[in-house]
């Protein structure tokens, strides 16, 4: 080969740095598929499709749900911090998340990272979060896609995108028209910012220096509900639920109920965290915080008032259940009372 020869590699793609990567996934992924009991044929890591045997699940009546989702501008925070072991744990709960809205269990998860120049210590990091989200949410990391991407992403810049398939039979299936009057809103505690809002938070972090107190909520992983939110739908003791995320409590809980019934939340009730609170400190108004912000809920579940005691029994103590509100029909969508505790 002539020495001034142009070449893939002089472009700024490494494909034997790329290759050194599928081989240390390969790795991790047998030793996960040791700890899970998802069926699968043969680990699949490096081939062209992945492979999930479905014949050894026992389910009547199944239904596929999928979801795909991304992290969002968390990940500028992760450079910026440099902590990349937990944002992939927040790729994985932004995917199943939505999966168990559904009342769907987990099967097994894909991810696409994107870069503009690829560090594999750096990529090993983010991979340990999402086998560690996967692991959480008893799923299977079955295959992916890494692309370097020189010109398109700068040096150190990277994105993320996740995918996820579930299975729920369709008696079990949580739907919103399973919505009653006079049902029972309760609020899930969230774990803190998750993985939204974060184009106000970085706008912010530019003006003001976060407190020393706050500095570990700002990259706190995504809350995982799969555990607790799939025990309820086994039981029966949920009609229907809600991932909050981008549009806050309030559009997210609207996508969960029968277009003729109501929202009533009292807006006291709602434990708010403290790094919501350092947030509105910064000139942001109630209606901004409720329409970006989780606000200290992470997702919600629509029971019958009779259910709340046997469902408070699955959660621990730090994350139980409490009521914010109610179901009903009236001439207006949503009926906010009180104000925002900050």
């Amino acid at each position: 080969m002539k020495k001034n020869a142009n070449s893939y590699k002089k472009s700024g793609v490494n494909i034997s740095l790329a290759n050194k990567l599928v081989k240390h996934i390969s790795k991790i992924s047998k030793k996960s598929a040791k700890k899970s009991s998802s069926p699968i044929n043969k680990d699949t890591i490096g081939g062209f499709g992945s492979l999930f045997d479905l014949s050894k699940i026992k389910i009547k009546d199944p239904i596929i749900v999928s979801c795909t989702d991304g992290v969002g501008t968390k990940i500028d925070l992760a450079n910026k911090y440099k902590k990349f072991d937990s944002i992939g744990i927040d790729l994985v709960a932004m995917c199943i998340n939505d999966l168990i809205v559904q009342g769907a269990k987990p099967l097994f998860f894909l991810d696409y990272i994107a870069v503009g120049k690829l560090n594999l210590s750096k990529t090993k990091k983010i991979l340990k979060g999402i086998f560690k989200g996967c692991e959480i949410s008893k799923c299977r990391l079955i295959g992916g896609e890494t692309a370097e991407m020189p010109g398109i992403y700068s040096k150190d810049k990277f994105d993320l995108a996740g995918f996820s398939v579930g299975i729920v039979s369709k008696k079990k299936l949580l739907d919103k028209n399973k919505v009653n009057i006079d049902d029972v809103i309760l609020a899930i505690p969230s774990s803190g910012i998750h993985s939204n809002g974060f184009s106000l938070v970085r706008t912010i972090l530019k003006k003001n220096k976060l407190p020393r107190n706050l500095k570990k909520e700002i990259l706190k992983p995504t809350k995982i509900y799969s555990k607790e939110i799939l025990k309820l739908v086994d039981k029966n003791l949920i009609n229907a639920a809600a991932h909050i995320t981008g549009g806050g409590l309030i559009e997210n809980l609207l996508r969960s109920i029968p277009e003729y019934y109501s929202l009533n939340i009292d807006l006291s009730k709602i434990k708010i965290k403290k790094i919501f609170k350092w947030l509105k400190s910064k000139n942001i108004s109630d209606q901004e915080m409720l329409q970006t912000f989780n606000c200290g809920i992470g997702f919600c579940v629509i029971v019958k008032r009779k259910n709340i005691t046997k469902i408070k029994k699955i959660f621990s103590k730090n994350m139980t259940p409490y009521e914010i509100g109610y179901i009903s029909k009236s001439n207006k969508k949503v009926n906010l009372s009180n104000f925002l505790k900050w």
